[in-house]
């Protein structure tokens, strides 16, 4: 062995390889040419297709100008240079370090690009393309080489920032500035040129019209980092600087051709084939944004034609159809977003998305800003069925298991201690020991609460990422219990599907095939892993049966007359200062997600509360959402169907009252009162005492043991103390 690993030996078989190394890339150097730029070539509008083939509609031509250098202001294009490449006008044209780790990352199969100058990026965009392979990198390197010797840094510069995908269907800076300000190129300030620049890295995650707070944050750091970047060349005064006022972009305007909802099914394709294209290809966000957009795809959605036309007329004819912002102003603040999901397949079967996505840019199905309030609940219960969770006397939570319904009530923790929460229930009206399945009907903050707490906010939070909410940055704490985060009816309409399909993860899914001329895209499957028990879901869908017989969702739902015996499964909410409401129902073969959103119609578009919208005191869930839920699902459903369940909890298998025979008269919310079959009147109507008292005072501890186990004969729970009776025609939303 040391005969044949002489040091002599390994120090000849090194440079041995150096130079194979360095004679391959000169041949390689050699061969490879600068091909014919064809950047603009390669953009041809999309495609869009209904389920049944038939052409929803195809996306606009490429929204590009190009402008010489000289029409872009120096201190605009130094932003570019602070953001990408502070090195660019000394540099060769490559980053061999990024270069290299990109390379092994991609013989490695992780996919994940290195850091690339912005020769290289120009060249990507000019002369290549995005896939990620070990021959695109290497022709990649050689060009970029080449380019750098043959042009200017100023001809390298104009053909980058002239070739780049800014969003809103923009490429080029010239786009980009009438598309984000409604300037020319030669007008932008330093502050909207490093805003243009900080977009690069992502465009539709840092769009400001409809990034997220985390987008916001991180296009804010960014366009902090491009300047603060800019002052360290010594391109910027530092007191100029410390001056500058981050530049908020004007509203965006529609794509031609994308106009009612077409505009908002497209965006949201678009954004699953990117994120698939990313993870599939490990290309970056902004690279995958420019693949999609105009570049020739043929993309069928699972959008059913028929459903898709039922939803907006729904919408139509249960809410927009009835307001009027000429009598009532906060109508014209009233934003509605839906989306229907097919629990067994995960296909997205229709999406309203606002009045119109030339009015209203910012899709109302995906936003993520409002609190999905007690449309929460059922998470809470199935945490705790989950986790086979107790009260604190070691009682199993269950349908049946008592809780002290009382407003106000402080949350203890396991050792009794107070924690510092004591949550109001809808006009702090007390229940006293009420059970879990009626504390789900009425919508009872103080019982869930207390449950969070009784589960462990941590596990209630860990089932809610499971089921599908994003729960990342938020903290485990009781306030939690009350929906306070946010979340879209898309993702609401996920987590109730998995709750339908017995506990398989649902991923909501628009795209049914992706094609590019001879390239397929194959989209992850919707259908995923068990993420909690099948009991623990039929569970809770057998207590959601109870919301729309015995609950906040009756008189909408259970009394409509086109319901026919459907079986329904479903939850209520409304957000505090009525700012959002919410239904999010179910049946065996249908979940539907529908929100009202309160927003300003002036800029920047606020949260504002939905008091007096329709001429009604207070917009609940049981009221327009749930209308517009009932309108939709018993128009478009073939046959009655029943839910599969295997459990022996909760109202579907132990209803506590025989349902009322259906109305014919259309409901009507009132002001004081849950939806009713009664016309509103002037004054609200006064308050009546229960019929009954529970049958033992309600204690002052979280919850109670039934003296024995109910039997499943009797329909009411006889053997548990009973819940107060609250008039039928009352209901009583969240808080």
């Amino acid at each position: 062995m040391r005969a044949l690993f002489t040091w002599k030996k390994v120090l000849g078989a090194f440079f041995g390889l150096c130079l194979l190394g360095i004679g391959a890339f000169v041949v390689l150097y050699l061969v490879v040419d600068v091909p014919e730029g064809n950047a603009a070539a390669r953009r041809q509008s999309n495609v869009y297709k209904f389920s049944d083939g038939t052409v929803l509609a195809r996306s606009g031509t490429v929204n590009r100008e190009i402008v010489g250098l000289d029409k872009v202001p120096k201190d605009v294009q130094r932003t570019f240079v602070a953001a990408e490449n502070k090195s660019f006008y000394s540099d060769a044209g490559v980053d061999l370090r990024g270069t290299a780790r990109g390379l092994l990352n991609t013989l490695a199969g992780k996919g994940t690009q290195g850091g690339s100058t912005i020769t290289q990026q120009y060249v990507k965009n000019y002369y290549l393309s995005q896939e990620q392979t070990v021959s695109r990198k290497l022709k990649e390197l050689v060009i970029s080489l080449k380019v750098d010797r043959e042009m200017s840094k100023d001809d390298i510069l104009a053909g980058y920032i002239n070739t780049s995908y800014y969003g809103r269907g923009a490429y080029g800076i010239q786009a980009a500035a009438q598309a984000y300000y409604r300037t020319d190129a030669e007008d932008l300030t330093v502050e909207q040129g490093a805003y243009l620049a900080a977009l690069l890295q992502a465009p539709s995650q840092y769009d400001w019209a409809v990034a997220s707070d985390t987008g916001k944050r991180l296009v804010k750091e960014r366009w902090t980092y491009v300047l603060d970047n800019m002052v360290e060349e010594g391109w910027l005064d530092r007191a100029e600087r410390d001056a500058m006022e981050f530049p908020v972009p004007e509203e965006p305007r529609g794509t031609a051709g994308l106009a009612g909802q077409k505009g908002y099914l497209v965006q949201l394709a678009n954004q699953q084939l990117a994120r698939q294209l990313r993870e599939q290809e490990g290309i970056s966000q902004a690279q995958a944004e420019a693949e999609v957009q105009d570049n020739g795809w043929t993309i069928t959605l699972n959008i059913d034609r028929e459903k898709q036309a039922e939803l907006e007329r729904a919408v139509k004819t249960q809410l927009t159809g009835r307001l009027d912002p000429r009598k009532r102003e906060v109508d014209a603040a009233v934003q509605a977003g839906a989306v229907s999901v097919d629990p067994e397949t995960g296909k997205i079967v229709a999406l309203y998305g606002g009045r119109d996505y030339f009015k209203h840019y910012l899709s109302n199905a995906t936003r993520t800003d409002y609190q999905p309030a007690s449309t929460f609940k059922p998470v809470i219960l199935a945490a705790a069925l989950e986790e086979g969770a107790t009260t604190r006397d070691g009682t199993p939570i269950t349908a049946s298991t008592v809780y002290d319904g009382t407003s106000k009530r402080p949350v203890v923790d396991r050792d009794g201690g107070e924690v510092g929460f004591a949550p109001e229930n809808e006009d702090d009206r007390d229940y006293g020991d009420i059970t879990v399945q009626t504390a789900m009907n009425k919508s009872v903050n103080s019982v869930f609460a207390q449950m969070g707490v009784d589960v462990g906010m941590t596990e209630v939070l860990e089932t809610a990422g499971a089921l599908g909410m994003d729960t990342e940055g938020l903290k485990a704490v009781p306030a939690q219990t009350l929906g306070t985060m946010g979340a879209s009816p898309l993702e609401m309409a996920g987590v109730y599907a998995t709750l339908d399909n017995h506990g398989r993860k649902v991923t909501p899914t628009i795209i049914a095939s992706a094609e590019q001329r001879s390239r397929t895209v194959t989209m992850p499957d919707p259908i995923g892993e068990q993420v909690i028990s099948r009991e623990a879901a039929d569970t809770v869908t057998s207590v959601l049966t109870g919301v729309v017989d015995d609950g906040t969702a009756r008189a909408s739902v259970r009394d409509n007359p086109r319901r026919n015996g459907q079986q329904v499964a479903g939850k209520t909410g409304t957000s505090d200062n009525n700012k959002s409401a919410w239904f999010v129902g179910y049946t065996p073969d249908l979940v539907t997600a529908v929100g009202l959103f309160g927003e300003s119609t002036k800029p920047p578009h606020p949260q504002v509360e939905l008091y007096g919208a329709g001429g009604f005191e207070r917009v609940n869930g049981g009221g327009f959402p749930a209308q517009i839920w009932a309108e939709y699902t018993f128009g478009v459903l073939d046959e009655v169907s029943r839910f599969d369940l295997e459990t022996t909890q909760g109202a579907a298998v132990r209803p506590t009252r025989t349902p009322k025979p259906p109305v014919t008269r259309q409901p009507v919310e009132t002001p004081s009162e849950e939806p009713t079959t009664e016309e509103p009147t002037s004054e609200p109507p006064a308050s009546r005492t229960p019929s009954r008292t529970p049958s033992q005072t309600p204690s002052q501890t979280p919850s109670r043991t039934p003296s024995q186990t109910p039997t499943t004969e009797p329909p009411v729970d006889e053997d548990i103390p009973q819940d107060p009776v609250v008039p039928d025609e009352d209901e009583d939303e969240d808080e």
